[in-house]
Protein backbone atom coordinates (compact mmCIF):
# COMPACT_ATOMS: atom_id res chain seq x y z
CA UNK A 1 0.00 0.00 0.00
CA UNK A 2 1.40 3.57 -1.00
CA UNK A 3 0.00 6.64 0.46
CA UNK A 4 0.84 10.31 -0.67
CA UNK A 5 2.81 12.58 1.91
CA UNK A 6 2.08 15.98 1.87
CA UNK A 7 5.55 16.97 1.30
CA UNK A 8 9.16 15.12 1.53
CA UNK A 9 11.57 17.01 3.95
CA UNK A 10 10.79 20.44 2.38
CA UNK A 11 7.60 21.77 0.96
CA UNK A 12 9.43 21.70 -2.56
CA UNK A 13 10.05 18.31 -2.52
CA UNK A 14 6.68 17.20 -4.28
CA UNK A 15 5.86 14.67 -5.21
CA UNK A 16 6.60 12.34 -1.18
CA UNK A 17 5.09 9.14 -0.32
CA UNK A 18 5.20 6.22 1.65
CA UNK A 19 4.93 2.39 1.22
CA UNK A 20 3.48 0.53 3.95
CA UNK A 21 3.75 -2.89 5.10
CA UNK A 22 0.90 -5.42 4.27
CA UNK A 23 -0.78 -5.65 6.12
CA UNK A 24 -0.24 -2.20 7.65
CA UNK A 25 0.10 -1.46 11.29
CA UNK A 26 -0.17 2.37 11.00
CA UNK A 27 -3.13 4.26 10.33
CA UNK A 28 -3.59 7.91 10.07
CA UNK A 29 -6.46 9.15 11.72
CA UNK A 30 -5.90 12.98 11.07
CA UNK A 31 -4.28 14.91 8.91
CA UNK A 32 -2.07 15.06 6.00
CA UNK A 33 1.90 13.94 7.30
CA UNK A 34 4.97 15.33 5.44
CA UNK A 35 8.22 12.91 5.40
CA UNK A 36 9.77 14.72 8.61
CA UNK A 37 6.55 14.13 10.32
CA UNK A 38 6.88 10.28 9.88
CA UNK A 39 10.75 9.97 10.18
CA UNK A 40 9.88 11.91 13.89
CA UNK A 41 6.29 9.68 14.74
CA UNK A 42 8.26 6.34 13.74
CA UNK A 43 11.09 7.35 16.27
CA UNK A 44 9.18 8.42 18.90
CA UNK A 45 7.30 5.73 18.80
CA UNK A 46 10.27 2.81 19.06
CA UNK A 47 11.47 4.82 21.94
CA UNK A 48 8.23 5.44 23.59
CA UNK A 49 7.58 1.56 23.18
CA UNK A 50 10.84 0.75 24.31
CA UNK A 51 10.79 2.55 27.24
CA UNK A 52 7.82 0.54 28.21
CA UNK A 53 8.78 -2.74 27.47
CA UNK A 54 12.58 -2.23 29.23
CA UNK A 55 10.79 -0.95 32.41
CA UNK A 56 7.65 -1.61 32.35
CA UNK A 57 6.19 1.32 32.85
CA UNK A 58 4.29 3.67 30.45
CA UNK A 59 6.74 5.95 28.46
CA UNK A 60 6.93 8.96 26.35
CA UNK A 61 8.48 10.50 23.95
CA UNK A 62 9.08 14.45 22.49
CA UNK A 63 10.59 14.37 19.35
CA UNK A 64 12.11 16.87 16.85
CA UNK A 65 14.05 16.88 13.76
CA UNK A 66 14.86 12.80 13.85
CA UNK A 67 16.22 13.00 17.80
CA UNK A 68 14.42 12.88 21.15
CA UNK A 69 14.17 16.48 22.98
CA UNK A 70 12.55 14.48 25.65
CA UNK A 71 11.67 10.97 26.74
CA UNK A 72 10.29 9.73 30.35
CA UNK A 73 8.67 7.09 32.08
CA UNK A 74 5.19 7.78 34.27
CA UNK A 75 6.56 9.11 37.84
CA UNK A 76 4.91 11.00 40.05
CA UNK A 77 5.10 14.88 39.65
CA UNK A 78 6.35 17.01 42.38
CA UNK A 79 5.04 20.41 43.24
CA UNK A 80 8.89 22.32 42.13
CA UNK A 81 8.64 20.53 38.75
CA UNK A 82 5.35 21.57 37.93
CA UNK A 83 5.62 24.98 38.89
CA UNK A 84 8.92 25.24 36.93
CA UNK A 85 6.67 24.20 34.07
CA UNK A 86 3.91 26.58 34.86
CA UNK A 87 1.43 23.93 35.46
CA UNK A 88 -1.49 23.49 38.32
CA UNK A 89 -1.57 19.82 40.05
CA UNK A 90 -4.45 18.06 38.47
CA UNK A 91 -5.40 14.34 38.45
CA UNK A 92 -3.05 12.95 35.11
CA UNK A 93 -3.12 9.74 34.04
CA UNK A 94 -0.03 7.59 33.82
CA UNK A 95 0.04 7.98 30.50
CA UNK A 96 -0.33 12.05 30.72
CA UNK A 97 2.53 11.79 33.85
CA UNK A 98 4.95 10.44 31.24
CA UNK A 99 4.23 12.40 28.51
CA UNK A 100 4.40 16.10 30.76
CA UNK A 101 7.51 14.68 31.82
CA UNK A 102 8.89 13.54 28.49
CA UNK A 103 8.51 17.19 27.23
CA UNK A 104 9.27 18.83 30.40
CA UNK A 105 12.71 17.72 30.11
CA UNK A 106 13.54 20.70 27.19
CA UNK A 107 10.47 22.60 26.59
CA UNK A 108 12.58 24.78 24.31
CA UNK A 109 13.19 22.06 22.30
CA UNK A 110 9.85 20.20 22.54
CA UNK A 111 7.90 22.89 21.58
CA UNK A 112 6.06 22.24 17.92
CA UNK A 113 7.13 18.45 18.65
CA UNK A 114 5.55 15.14 18.00
CA UNK A 115 4.62 13.29 20.71
CA UNK A 116 4.80 9.45 20.99
CA UNK A 117 3.33 7.41 24.29
CA UNK A 118 3.30 3.32 24.89
CA UNK A 119 -0.26 3.48 25.95
CA UNK A 120 -4.10 4.21 25.03
CA UNK A 121 -4.61 8.06 24.64
CA UNK A 122 -6.98 8.90 27.07
CA UNK A 123 -8.77 12.12 28.13
CA UNK A 124 -6.38 13.11 30.38
CA UNK A 125 -3.37 13.01 28.19
CA UNK A 126 -5.47 14.41 25.56
CA UNK A 127 -6.38 17.68 27.79
CA UNK A 128 -1.98 17.80 28.19
CA UNK A 129 -2.42 17.75 24.10
CA UNK A 130 -4.82 20.48 23.57
CA UNK A 131 -2.71 23.15 25.51
CA UNK A 132 0.89 22.38 24.49
CA UNK A 133 2.26 23.64 21.11
CA UNK A 134 2.36 19.91 19.26
CA UNK A 135 2.13 19.05 15.78
CA UNK A 136 1.49 14.94 15.95
CA UNK A 137 0.27 12.46 18.48
CA UNK A 138 1.38 8.53 17.65
CA UNK A 139 -0.12 6.10 20.18
CA UNK A 140 -1.60 2.38 19.98
CA UNK A 141 -5.35 3.50 20.71
CA UNK A 142 -7.25 6.08 21.57
CA UNK A 143 -10.68 6.20 23.43
CA UNK A 144 -13.46 7.97 21.64
CA UNK A 145 -13.43 11.28 23.40
CA UNK A 146 -9.79 12.07 23.45
CA UNK A 147 -10.13 11.01 19.95
CA UNK A 148 -12.32 13.32 18.74
CA UNK A 149 -11.36 16.43 21.04
CA UNK A 150 -7.84 16.02 19.36
CA UNK A 151 -9.52 16.03 16.39
CA UNK A 152 -10.81 19.38 17.04
CA UNK A 153 -7.17 20.65 17.86
CA UNK A 154 -5.36 23.24 15.19
CA UNK A 155 -8.15 23.82 13.43
CA UNK A 156 -8.54 19.96 12.42
CA UNK A 157 -5.31 19.95 11.06
CA UNK A 158 -3.74 17.83 14.31
CA UNK A 159 -1.66 15.13 13.07
CA UNK A 160 -3.00 11.51 15.09
CA UNK A 161 -1.46 8.08 14.38
CA UNK A 162 -2.33 4.85 15.61
CA UNK A 163 0.31 1.93 15.09
CA UNK A 164 -0.29 -1.65 16.03
CA UNK A 165 1.60 -2.12 19.19
CA UNK A 166 2.74 -5.66 18.81
CA UNK A 167 3.86 -5.06 15.26
CA UNK A 168 7.46 -6.14 14.46
CA UNK A 169 9.52 -4.52 11.59
CA UNK A 170 11.59 -7.06 9.61
CA UNK A 171 15.36 -8.15 10.51
CA UNK A 172 17.15 -6.11 7.81
CA UNK A 173 16.55 -2.46 6.97
CA UNK A 174 17.14 -0.54 3.69
CA UNK A 175 17.59 2.58 3.04
CA UNK A 176 18.03 5.13 -0.64
CA UNK A 177 20.51 7.50 -0.61
CA UNK A 178 22.01 9.53 -3.60
CA UNK A 179 20.63 6.31 -6.20
CA UNK A 180 22.75 3.89 -3.77
CA UNK A 181 20.82 1.13 -2.02
CA UNK A 182 22.32 0.33 1.92
CA UNK A 183 21.31 -2.53 4.18
CA UNK A 184 21.84 -3.79 7.55
CA UNK A 185 20.52 -5.52 10.61
CA UNK A 186 18.12 -3.71 12.04
CA UNK A 187 19.16 -2.61 15.70
CA UNK A 188 17.34 -4.51 18.00
CA UNK A 189 19.96 -4.20 21.22
CA UNK A 190 17.91 -4.61 23.98
CA UNK A 191 18.37 -2.11 26.86
CA UNK A 192 17.65 -3.63 30.16
CA UNK A 193 19.76 -4.26 33.68
CA UNK A 194 21.95 -6.84 32.66
CA UNK A 195 23.97 -3.87 30.13
CA UNK A 196 25.14 -2.65 33.44
CA UNK A 197 26.46 -5.01 35.18
CA UNK A 198 30.23 -4.08 34.63
CA UNK A 199 31.33 -1.31 36.88
CA UNK A 200 35.33 0.03 36.49
CA UNK A 201 35.26 2.41 38.65
CA UNK A 202 35.75 2.23 42.67
CA UNK A 203 32.30 2.72 43.55
CA UNK A 204 29.87 0.03 42.59
CA UNK A 205 26.37 0.26 43.62
CA UNK A 206 23.62 2.02 42.49
CA UNK A 207 19.91 2.68 43.67
CA UNK A 208 17.22 0.28 41.93
CA UNK A 209 15.47 3.83 40.87
CA UNK A 210 19.04 5.15 39.39
CA UNK A 211 19.16 1.36 37.59
CA UNK A 212 16.01 2.35 35.78
CA UNK A 213 16.73 6.48 35.05
CA UNK A 214 20.15 4.99 33.31
CA UNK A 215 17.85 2.70 31.45
CA UNK A 216 16.25 5.70 30.11
CA UNK A 217 18.69 7.60 29.38
CA UNK A 218 20.43 4.72 27.44
CA UNK A 219 16.96 3.90 25.48
CA UNK A 220 16.84 7.24 24.44
CA UNK A 221 20.35 7.45 23.09
CA UNK A 222 19.27 4.32 20.80
CA UNK A 223 16.86 7.01 18.72
CA UNK A 224 19.26 9.59 18.79
CA UNK A 225 21.26 10.79 16.37
CA UNK A 226 24.85 9.85 17.05
CA UNK A 227 27.26 11.63 18.49
CA UNK A 228 24.97 11.74 21.43
CA UNK A 229 25.47 11.94 25.43
CA UNK A 230 22.38 11.77 27.97
CA UNK A 231 21.83 13.12 30.94
CA UNK A 232 18.76 11.38 33.02
CA UNK A 233 17.27 12.64 36.26
CA UNK A 234 14.22 10.98 38.09
CA UNK A 235 13.45 8.61 35.10
CA UNK A 236 13.03 11.22 32.43
CA UNK A 237 15.59 12.90 29.84
CA UNK A 238 16.85 16.14 31.56
CA UNK A 239 19.49 16.68 28.64
CA UNK A 240 20.30 15.69 25.05
CA UNK A 241 23.14 16.63 23.37
CA UNK A 242 22.59 15.00 20.10
CA UNK A 243 24.46 15.00 16.63
CA UNK A 244 27.75 16.77 17.61
CA UNK A 245 31.13 15.69 15.44
CA UNK A 246 32.94 15.61 18.71
CA UNK A 247 31.96 13.71 22.40
CA UNK A 248 32.93 16.49 24.67
CA UNK A 249 30.87 18.73 22.41
CA UNK A 250 27.79 16.28 23.15
CA UNK A 251 28.47 16.30 26.80
CA UNK A 252 28.26 20.14 26.91
CA UNK A 253 25.29 20.44 25.16
CA UNK A 254 23.81 17.58 27.14
CA UNK A 255 25.12 19.16 30.40
CA UNK A 256 23.81 22.57 29.82
CA UNK A 257 20.68 21.71 29.28
CA UNK A 258 20.24 19.42 32.47
CA UNK A 259 21.61 22.66 34.58
CA UNK A 260 18.91 25.14 32.60
CA UNK A 261 16.45 21.97 33.99
CA UNK A 262 17.16 22.13 37.70
CA UNK A 263 17.62 25.90 38.05
CA UNK A 264 14.22 26.20 36.44
CA UNK A 265 13.12 25.15 39.82
CA UNK A 266 15.44 27.28 42.03
CA UNK A 267 13.01 29.37 44.19
CA UNK A 268 14.51 32.41 42.37
CA UNK A 269 13.29 31.20 38.79
CA UNK A 270 9.72 30.11 40.17
CA UNK A 271 9.50 33.15 41.72
CA UNK A 272 9.51 35.17 38.77
CA UNK A 273 6.43 38.08 38.46
CA UNK A 274 5.28 37.61 34.77
CA UNK A 275 3.41 39.94 33.13
CA UNK A 276 -0.39 38.52 32.75
CA UNK A 277 -0.21 38.74 29.13
CA UNK A 278 2.35 36.41 28.44
CA UNK A 279 1.67 32.80 26.55
CA UNK A 280 3.35 30.02 28.40
CA UNK A 281 5.93 29.46 25.64
CA UNK A 282 6.82 33.37 26.48
CA UNK A 283 6.58 32.82 29.66
CA UNK A 284 9.67 29.74 29.65
CA UNK A 285 11.54 32.46 26.78
CA UNK A 286 12.03 34.59 29.80
CA UNK A 287 13.10 31.70 32.24
CA UNK A 288 15.84 30.89 29.51
CA UNK A 289 17.20 34.13 29.35
CA UNK A 290 16.98 34.73 33.44
CA UNK A 291 19.20 32.10 33.57
CA UNK A 292 21.79 33.41 31.46
CA UNK A 293 21.33 36.65 33.00
CA UNK A 294 25.39 37.40 33.21
CA UNK A 295 25.95 36.16 29.52
CA UNK A 296 23.15 38.60 27.91
CA UNK A 297 23.62 41.71 26.46
CA UNK A 298 22.01 44.77 27.39
CA UNK A 299 19.12 44.80 24.88
CA UNK A 300 18.54 41.02 25.75
CA UNK A 301 18.47 41.80 29.16
CA UNK A 302 15.87 44.78 28.36
CA UNK A 303 13.32 42.36 26.19
CA UNK A 304 14.04 39.87 29.15
CA UNK A 305 12.49 42.61 31.87
CA UNK A 306 10.25 43.50 29.31
CA UNK A 307 7.85 40.41 30.20
CA UNK A 308 8.22 40.68 34.40
CA UNK A 309 6.46 42.95 36.26
CA UNK A 310 9.22 43.64 38.57
CA UNK A 311 12.86 43.26 38.05
CA UNK A 312 14.70 40.04 39.46
CA UNK A 313 17.85 39.41 41.79
CA UNK A 314 20.18 36.85 39.76
CA UNK A 315 21.11 33.31 40.86
CA UNK A 316 24.41 33.62 41.60
CA UNK A 317 27.14 31.33 40.58
CA UNK A 318 27.62 30.00 44.28
CA UNK A 319 23.71 29.65 44.23
CA UNK A 320 23.45 27.79 40.69
CA UNK A 321 26.02 25.38 41.98
CA UNK A 322 24.73 24.82 45.20
CA UNK A 323 21.16 23.94 44.03
CA UNK A 324 22.90 21.72 41.31
CA UNK A 325 24.46 19.96 43.69
CA UNK A 326 21.30 19.29 45.98
CA UNK A 327 20.09 16.45 43.14
CA UNK A 328 20.92 12.98 43.69
CA UNK A 329 21.56 10.42 41.49
CA UNK A 330 22.44 12.34 38.26
CA UNK A 331 22.74 10.12 35.50
CA UNK A 332 25.16 10.36 32.10
CA UNK A 333 25.16 8.26 29.44
CA UNK A 334 26.77 8.03 26.09
CA UNK A 335 26.45 6.22 22.69
CA UNK A 336 29.67 5.19 22.68
CA UNK A 337 33.32 5.25 24.71
CA UNK A 338 34.42 8.71 26.32
CA UNK A 339 38.05 9.43 24.98
CA UNK A 340 39.21 12.02 26.75
CA UNK A 341 38.43 12.88 30.88
CA UNK A 342 37.14 16.63 29.48
CA UNK A 343 33.76 15.03 29.50
CA UNK A 344 33.65 13.90 33.18
CA UNK A 345 35.23 16.95 34.40
CA UNK A 346 32.08 18.88 32.91
CA UNK A 347 29.65 16.06 33.95
CA UNK A 348 30.60 16.91 37.37
CA UNK A 349 29.71 20.32 37.18
CA UNK A 350 26.36 18.93 36.92
CA UNK A 351 26.75 16.87 39.68
CA UNK A 352 26.88 13.69 37.22
CA UNK A 353 27.40 10.65 39.97
CA UNK A 354 26.68 7.99 37.67
CA UNK A 355 28.03 7.45 33.80
CA UNK A 356 27.32 4.15 31.26
CA UNK A 357 29.47 4.27 28.19
CA UNK A 358 30.54 1.40 25.62
CA UNK A 359 34.17 1.66 26.80
CA UNK A 360 37.31 0.18 25.22
CA UNK A 361 38.53 3.56 24.46
CA UNK A 362 42.83 4.17 24.46
CA UNK A 363 42.40 6.41 27.64
CA UNK A 364 39.43 4.04 29.46
CA UNK A 365 42.18 4.60 33.03
CA UNK A 366 42.27 8.46 32.82
CA UNK A 367 38.30 8.14 32.26
CA UNK A 368 38.03 5.77 34.79
CA UNK A 369 40.78 8.03 36.83
CA UNK A 370 38.59 11.19 36.68
CA UNK A 371 35.34 9.38 37.80
CA UNK A 372 36.97 7.98 40.75
CA UNK A 373 38.07 11.27 41.37
CA UNK A 374 34.54 12.70 41.46
CA UNK A 375 33.13 9.82 43.29
CA UNK A 376 31.20 8.34 40.57
CA UNK A 377 30.07 5.28 39.33
CA UNK A 378 30.91 4.21 35.89
CA UNK A 379 29.58 1.48 33.74
CA UNK A 380 30.81 -0.16 30.67
CA UNK A 381 28.84 -1.39 28.54
CA UNK A 382 30.31 -2.95 25.15
CA UNK A 383 28.02 -1.26 23.68
CA UNK A 384 27.52 1.16 20.79
CA UNK A 385 24.63 2.81 19.99
CA UNK A 386 25.54 4.96 16.66
CA UNK A 387 22.65 6.22 14.54
CA UNK A 388 22.62 7.56 11.62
Amino acid sequence: MIIDLKYGCNPHQKPAQMQLPDPSPLAILNGTPSMINILDALGAWQLARELKLATGLPGAASFKHTSPAGAAIARPLDEAFLASQFLSKEDLSPAAQAYVRARGGDRMCSFGDVAAVSEIVDESLARVLKREVSDLIIAPGYEPRALQSLKEKKKGAFLILQIDPDYEPPEMESRQIFGFTLRQKRNDAKIAADLFTNPVTQKKEISPAALETLIVATVALKYTQSNSVCVAYDGQVIGMGAGQQSRVHCTRLACDKADKWFLQQHPKARALAFRPELKRPEMANVVDQYLLWDQLSEPERMQMLAGLQKKPAPITAAEKADWINGFKDVCLSSDAFIPFRDNIDRANRSHVRIVAQAGASLRDADVTAAADEYGMVMFHTGLRLFLH
